[in-house]
Formats: structure tokens, C-alpha cells, sequence
């Protein structure tokens, strides 16, 4: 694509994305994400990020093992509960969206690309920023997901569904 575009780094809104994958009826492999954005010639990945709320310190222990072995680094924050005074019913939020921001922006100066999974919103002015400092930005998620303004401030959009034979986890993979 743009070949002076060859540091890539990934940010993946693993909250944002779970809800993705499952509106999906599928999920990616994290190590197959990886390679898919990195398969080119010429193309090196800088950072993968994976953001992730947990209900209690060991939540999900073994699967963010396995990230950080795989290279991401594993940005966690405990769930806070909420009660929706409309709905009558509590839910938990982790919301990571300031750490991935900040990740974003002290890691500008190492990449070209970047690379978003997520579909929120709320990264509409960061990507904005981002891109007129000469950073092409790619945000993946999927139809009905994806906040208009973001899809709107992105150079590229990739709905899940179209890279889902590169990326689903498969049987055989733990």
C-alpha cells in the first residue's frame, strides 16, 4: 500500500472487540491479527496493545498470558459495576478508552500505521489528531458496531467479516 509506511502498531479494544466477535457468531485469533497486519515485506510491528476490564486480578489469567507471550502488551482495569436507573439493571464497565489514548500518542513518533480494533466513538477526535501528524490510521470492526464518526475520521476501514478467513480462531488453536 505505502511503501515509506512500514512501522505498524496495534491497539486492540478487547472489550469493544469481544462484544464485535460475538454479534459476529465468531472470534479472530490474536496471533492470526498479527500476521494479517504484518504479512507484508517491509512491514515491522512496533507495539501491540490489548486493553481488557477484569472482574478480579486473576480474570482471564491464562488468556493474558498467552497475549503477552504473543507480544501484546496487556493494559487491564477492574470492572466497576453501574446501575442503568432506566433499564433497572446493573452492568460492569471497565472503559479503557483514556489508556488506549495515551498509548496512542506516547507511542506516535515509532509508528506509521496504525492499526485500531475497536468501533467506538469516543476515539474520534484522538484518530483526527493522529492522522495530521502524517500517521495513516486503519480501524477494524464490524457493521452495526462501528460509531459513524470514527469510520468517518479513519484513512481505512476494514469490517471484521471481510478478513474473517485470516483471522478466525480455528478448532485446532488453543
Amino acid at each position: 500500500m505505502y511503501l515509506y509506511m512500514n512501522r505498524v502498531s496495534i491497539f486492540v479494544d478487547g472489550n469493544n472487540m469481544f462484544y464485535a466477535q460475538q454479534k459476529n457468531g465468531w472470534f479472530f485469533d490474536p496471533r492470526r491479527v498479527l500476521e494479517y497486519f504484518t504479512h507484508e515485506t517491509g512491514i515491522r510491528l512496533v507495539n501491540a496493545f490489548w486493553y481488557t476490564g477484569l472482574k478480579d486480578i486473576q480474570d482471564q489469567r491464562g488468556f493474558r498470558d498467552a497475549l503477552i507471550n504473543l507480544g501484546y502488551t496487556v493494559r487491564t482495569k477492574i470492572l466497576k459495576e453501574f446501575y442503568d436507573d432506566n433499564s433497572g439493571r446493573y452492568s460492569q464497565k471497565a472503559n479503557l478508552d483514556i489508556e488506549i489514548v495515551i498509548d496512542m500518542f506516547n507511542t506516535v513518533d515509532q509508528y506509521d500505521r496504525m492499526i485500531l480494533l475497536s468501533g467506538d466513538g469516543d476515539f474520534e477526535r484522538a484518530i483526527e489528531l493522529l492522522r495530521s501528524k502524517n500517521t495513516h490510521i486503519t480501524v477494524v470492526s464490524t457493521e452495526g458496531m462501528i460509531a459513524r464518526e470514527l469510520r468517518n475520521a479513519t484513512d481505512q476501514y476494514i469490517d471484521l467479516n471481510h478478513i474473517r478467513d485470516a483471522i478466525e480462531k480455528t478448532e485446532s488453536q488453543v
